[in-house]
């Protein structure tokens, strides 16, 4: 596992935790790049990968490897994250361990409704144990 990036209030050691909890609980194995980026950066993947001209919390993408071994990608951006966290009541620490499980449990293949039902499905409350966990 890689955990690479800007600095923020979570350490590599702690992502690395959330991510390697999941991956544990969920009984996969996976090679994950888990990347801190600012709003530019997070915009330009959102604009490029998802047609939204605008910056996001986290982004995941989900790959197979040539061994045919699950691969992922995830990026976080601390800065929109700070005010998800805001939102929601939480520490921004809290929030960047939120977007590190959501952006695994996206890489293993789980996904979401969009919108205000997303919080009330299998994915949201499957990813809110593992921060429960990791608080």
């Amino acid at each position: 596992m890689v955990v690479a990036g800007r600095s923020h209030p979570l350490s590599h050691a702690r992502a690395e935790r959330a991510a390697r909890l999941v991956l544990e609980r969920e009984h996969r194995t996976a090679d994950l790049s888990i990347t801190f980026v600012g709003r530019d950066r997070m915009r330009a993947l959102n604009a490029e990968w998802k047609g939204a001209d605008r910056p996001t919390d986290v982004l995941a993408f989900r790959l197979t490897g040539p061994d045919r071994r699950l691969t992922g990608d995830i990026y976080v951006c601390p800065g929109v994250a700070a005010r998800g966290a805001k939102a929601h009541g939480a520490s921004v620490r809290e929030e960047l361990i939120r977007l590190v499980v959501h952006g695994t449990l996206h890489v293993l293949g789980y996904d979401h409704a969009d919108g205000e039902r997303r919080t009330l499905g299998p994915m949201w409350l499957r990813q809110e144990r593992y921060v429960a966990c990791l608080g």
